[in-house]
C-alpha cells in the first residue's frame, strides 16, 4: 500500500504546497498591487478556485474514461502555467488570471480516486490518513516557509517555486506512480451518469460539509494575515510566530480525529466538536483585543480545520459506488472549491463593509446551519466491505446482489482476484451474503 500511496500522496502534497505556501501572505500582497481592494484580494486568495470548481467534476469523469495518469499530466502543466503568470503579476488583474489558471489543473478528486483505486476499501482510511499527514505537512511546511521566503525575497518568488515544485510532480508521476489494478463492474452507461452521484443523501450531505469547511478555511486565511499587519503590527517575518504553534495542534488533532471517525465510528462526533472549535475561533480573531487571545483563535481554528482532515474524502469514498468514485470525489472537490472561492469573496467583502466583527458573525450564522446539516447524516460506519477470493466465491453469482436489499455496491478486482461486497450491517448480514456468492 505504501509503495502506491505515497507518491501520490508527495504529488499532491507538492501542489497543496504551491498553493498553501501563498496563503499566509497573499490578502495583504494582492490588496497592495496596483488596482487592489480588499475584495479583489478576497477574489485573488480564492480565485484558482473557481476554475477549480468548474473543471473538478470533469477531470473526475475524464480520469474514468481515459485514465488517471493521463488526467494528472494535463492538470499539473496547467498549475505550472499559471503559477508563472501569477509569478510576473504587477498589478491585481494579472494576478487573477495567473490565480485562475492554477485553478484549472483540477487533479485533486483524480489523486484521491486513484488512491482508491489502489488501496482495498478496508485499508483506505489508513491510506487517506498518510495522504492527510503527508498533505498535512506541506501545509505546516509552507505556512512557516511562506512568509520567510516572501520576507527575503518576495511573493512572486513564491509562484515561481509553485512552479518547479509542479514540474517536480510530473517527474514523479512518471517515475514512481504505478499502474491501477483493472477494476470490473456491473452498471450500465445509464447508471453511472454524474446525475447518479446525488441519489445518495448522505453523499449530498457530504458535499455541503466541504462546502462549509473550505469556505472557513478561505475566511480565516483572508483575515488572519490582515489583522496580524494592520490590528497587531506583525511584519511578514513574524507570521511564523502566530502560524507555527497553531499548525502544530493542528496536526496532533488528526490522529484522534481519525481514530474516534474511522475505528470507533463517531464520525458525525468528531464533525460537531471540530465545527465547535471553528466558532470559538472566529469569536477570538473577531474580537480579541490582544495578540494571546488572538493567537489562541488561529490555533483554535487550525485545530477544527483539520480535525476534518482525515475524514472527508474516506467519508465520500466509502458513500460513492466504485463506478462513481471518480466523478463523486470530484463532486466534493467541485463543492470545496465553490466553498473556498465564496469564503474569499465573501470575506473580502465583509472586512472591506464590517470589519473583522462583521466576518465572525457571518461565519458564526454558518455554523449553526452547518451543524444542523451533519446531525442529519448516517453513520458511515454502518457501511461494511465483504472481500472474497474469487478461488472460494463465484464471480458468476455477482449479479444477484444488484436485486440484494442491503448491498449498496459490489465489484471485482480483476488484479487482486476479489470480489468485494459494500452492504449494510444493520440491514443484512456477513454470513448471508457469504452463502449467496459460494461456489
Amino acid at each position: 500500500m505504501i509503495k502506491s500511496v505515497l507518491p501520490l500522496s508527495l504529488i499532491i502534497a507538492l501542489r497543496f504546497f504551491g498553493l498553501f505556501i501563498v496563503l499566509s501572505v497573499l490578502s495583504g500582497y494582492a490588496k497592495d498591487l496596483p488596482g487592489g481592494t480588499a475584495f479583489l484580494a478576497g477574489i485573488a486568495l480564492g480565485g484558482y478556485a473557481l476554475t477549480q470548481a468548474v473543471l473538478q467534476v470533469p477531470f473526475g469523469v475524464l480520469s474514468d474514461k481515459i485514465g488517471r495518469k493521463k488526467t494528472l499530466l494535463i492538470g499539473l502543466l496547467l498549475f505550472a502555467l499559471g503559477s508563472a503568470v501569477a509569478a510576473m503579476a504587477d498589478n491585481i488583474y494579472v494576478l487573477l488570471v495567473g490565480r485562475f489558471l492554477q485553478g484549472a489543473g483540477a487533479i485533486g478528486s483524480v489523486v484521491t480516486a486513484m488512491i482508491a483505486d489502489h488501496v482495498r476499501e478496508d485499508q483506505r482510511a489508513h491510506a487517506m490518513a498518510i495522504m492527510g499527514m503527508v498533505i498535512a505537512m506541506s501545509f505546516a511546511a509552507a505556512m512557516i516557509l511562506g512568509p520567510i521566503i516572501a520576507g527575503y525575497f518576495s511573493v512572486s518568488m513564491l509562484f515561481w517555486l509553485t512552479c518547479a515544485l509542479a514540474l517536480t510532480a510530473l517527474l514523479i508521476l512518471f517515475t514512481a506512480v504505478p499502474e491501477p489494478p483493472k477494476i470490473v463492474h456491473h452498471y450500465s452507461e445509464e447508471e453511472a451518469k454524474i446525475k447518479h452521484v446525488f441519489k445518495d443523501k448522505d453523499l449530498v450531505r457530504m458535499y455541503i460539509t466541504f462546502l462549509f469547511h473550505s469556505s472557513t478555511m478561505a475566511i480565516a486565511f483572508f483575515i488572519i494575515p490582515i489583522l496580524m499587519k494592520s490590528k497587531f503590527n506583525m511584519t511578514t517575518m513574524d507570521y511564523w510566530k502566530v502560524y507555527l504553534p497553531a499548525v502544530l495542534l493542528g496536526i496532533l488533532a488528526m490522529g484522534p480525529a481519525a481514530v474516534f471517525g474511522e475505528k470507533y465510528s463517531k464520525g458525525k462526533e468528531v464533525f460537531l466538536i471540530s465545527i465547535g472549535f471553528i466558532m470559538l475561533s472566529f469569536v477570538l480573531m473577531g474580537y480579541a483585543n490582544t495578540f494571546i487571545w488572538f493567537a489562541v483563535g488561529v490555533s483554535s481554528f487550525f485545530i477544527g480545520f483539520n480535525m476534518f482532515e482525515p475524514l472527508l474524502q474516506s467519508f465520500v469514498s466509502k458513500f460513492a459506488k466504485v463506478h462513481q468514485k471518480g466523478a463523486a470525489l470530484g463532486v466534493a472537490n467541485t463543492f470545496a472549491y465553490v466553498g473556498i472561492f465564496l469564503g474569499g469573496a465573501i470575506g473580502g467583502w465583509l472586512y472591506q463593509h464590517y470589519a473583522e466583527k462583521g466576518v465572525a458573525i457571518f461565519v458564526l450564522a454558518v455554523s449553526l446551519f452547518w451543524i444542523y446539516w451533519i446531525v442529519g447524516m448516517r453513520n458511515p460506519g454502518l457501511r461494511k466491505n465483504l472481500f472474497l477470493p474469487m478461488e472460494k466465491y463465484d464471480r458468476e453469482k455477482v449479479p444477484m446482489l444488484k436485486a440484494t436489499k442491503g448491498v449498496s455496491d459490489f465489484y471485482i478486482n480483476e488484479t487482486e482476484e476479489t470480489i468485494v461486497v459494500k452492504y449494510d450491517d444493520e440491514t443484512i448480514d456477513e454470513d448471508e451474503l457469504r452463502k449467496m456468492l459460494l461456489k
